[in-house]
């Protein structure tokens, strides 16, 4: 199993969450963040002609367990669907994966691909 943490532009999660149902992935969970990464923050302005620069950015994160075969289906799912149009931006975000050594479905006591 393979858990999948992907980091996107927030208003982009409807497009990404669309793209995972489409390609079998059932479950995911996500949430509002705040940081920085090699953007380092984005100028907002002020009104008035003023400007300043906010470290912090709006992301989402979005998390799911898929099995191993849906790996790289997943992935490729959320880049398509996070990317902004033609050919993406600074700040479109970031995918990281790790192993999942065990899964367990509380209700039923399932483990592994089944408890996902």
């Amino acid at each position: 199993m393979i858990k999948i943490e992907a980091i996107v532009r927030p208003e982009r999660i409807n497009q990404v969450t669309a793209a995972l149902e489409q390609v079998g992935c059932g479950g995911f969970h996500y949430q509002n963040v705040t940081g920085q990464g090699q953007q380092r923050g984005v100028e907002v302005f002020t009104g008035r002609g003023g400007s300043m620069t906010k470290a912090a950015v709006s992301k989402t994160l979005l998390v799911t367990i898929v099995p191993d075969a849906l790996k790289d289906a997943a992935i490729v799912a959320i880049v398509e669907a996070a990317r902004t149009p033609p050919d993406g931006q600074i700040g479109d975000g970031k995918i990281i994966t790790s192993r999942v050594e065990d899964a367990v479905r509380v209700r039923t006591g399932e483990r592994g691909d089944s408890a996902i």
